[in-house]
């Protein structure tokens, strides 16, 4: 089984060398992305392996399937930037449903803690030998109010952070799971409560219709004078130049981005020595009350060798001929094995073929 592997980074390449010995496939590393110009390198390579800025439209989805690719294997749990319901019956999709939901969900801390007590400048601060305080100054998180927004792996997790530093816990899900929030200890409530109630909302849902700009000029007027908006998640999910407009109006007080609108061209990869022309970013990177990351929440070393075993294994799946259990249903976008009526709502398991068995 010989696998085309775009955008390929150092880490991949170690991570997936390391895990791909016990399995033994063909990889050829190209480090451009999948895009409509690159697509050709995978020609003849029955598999694609790709990652989140990777372009899978419909032209790139018919170019692919003309040059025989039949296995598009997602190394992330992401995929909206796939149009799968277009691949459907030419080429069939998988993806890493869960690498390290601990990962990401420590990192949203991270952010947090690092806005709050301001880290990053003291340590710029005192790497020039300024020790003085004034503008450091925090709050305790203790008794403080947490919106989490999604209640996915990632969400439960961070709810028990938040917890254990005696906060307050709200959230919001679509599918509320009311056994987890009893064992946790948060409760459930409307967006509009959240909005109302949290001294910090982080958000952790994945990017769908019903998500898409859920913080917007509407949501953030909705939201306490000085709230830190954290977001791991998607960056879509931000309409950026609302949040622009609410850090300068001092309803948002801080934001800890590690996904952004348009981050394609630019997360992962080095600009240090060019200008940054996508002005909405630049304007974010001028805040002093913004912490930005480039997309790293998921980058630990067990979330990479998660990535690299589950990916294979997906693709191991399809050479043998089995169910593909990590395969995104052409409707509703969720795993297969989950998708049926009782579970969503949206769709039959019945209609639908799994994996590339009747």
């Amino acid at each position: 089984m010989e696998i085309a592997f775009f955008d390929s980074k150092p880490y991949d390449i170690e991570s997936f060398n390391s895990i791909n010995k016990s399995f033994g496939f063909s990889i050829k590393y190209f480090r451009p992305k999948l895009t409509p110009e690159t697509a050709v390198l995978a020609k003849g390579y029955p598999v694609v392996c790709v990652f989140v800025n990777d372009t899978l439209n419909q032209e790139v989805i018919d170019l692919l399937y003309a040059n025989g690719t039949k296995l598009i294997a997602l190394r992330c749990a992401g995929y909206n930037n796939v149009d799968f319901k277009y691949a459907f019956n030419k080429i069939l999709v998988v993806r890493v449903p869960a690498y390290s939901p601990y990962a990401v969900a420590e990192h949203a801390v991270a952010l947090m803690l690092g806005l709050n007590r301001k880290t990053h400048k003291a340590y710029n601060r005192t790497r020039e030998s300024n020790f003085n305080i004034n503008g450091l100054l925090g709050f305790d998180l203790n008794n403080k109010t947490c919106g989490i927004i999604g209640t996915g792996k990632i969400g439960a997790i961070l709810a028990k952070i938040m917890m254990g530093f005696g906060m307050n816990v709200l959230a919001y899900d679509t599918f509320p799971n009311k056994k987890l929030a009893e064992e946790i200890g948060f409760k459930y409530a409307d967006l509009d409560k959240i909005y109302e109630k949290s001294d910090i909302i982080s958000l952790h849902c994945p990017l769908t219709n019903e998500t898409k700009q859920i913080v917007n000029s509407e949501s953030i007027n909705k939201m306490k004078q000085g709230v830190m908006l954290i977001n791991t998640s998607r960056g879509q999910l931000v309409d950026t130049k609302a949040l622009i407009q609410g850090l300068k109006s001092g309803k948002i007080g801080s934001a800890g981005l590690d996904v952004y609108e348009e981050e394609s061209e630019y997360f992962f990869e080095d600009f240090s020595d060019r200008i940054i022309t996508d002005d909405v970013l630049a304007r974010l990177l001028s805040f002093n009350n913004v912490l930005i990351t480039s997309h790293q929440a998921f980058f630990t070393k067990e979330a990479l060798e998660n990535i690299a075993t589950t990916t294979l294994t997906n693709i191991k799946d399809f050479s043998e001929g089995k169910i593909l259990t990590n395969e995104i249903c052409y409707k509703c976008g969720q795993k297969r094995p989950h998708c049926n009526k009782e579970k969503t709502g949206r769709c039959f398991k019945k209609e639908i073929n799994h994996g590339n068995k009747k």
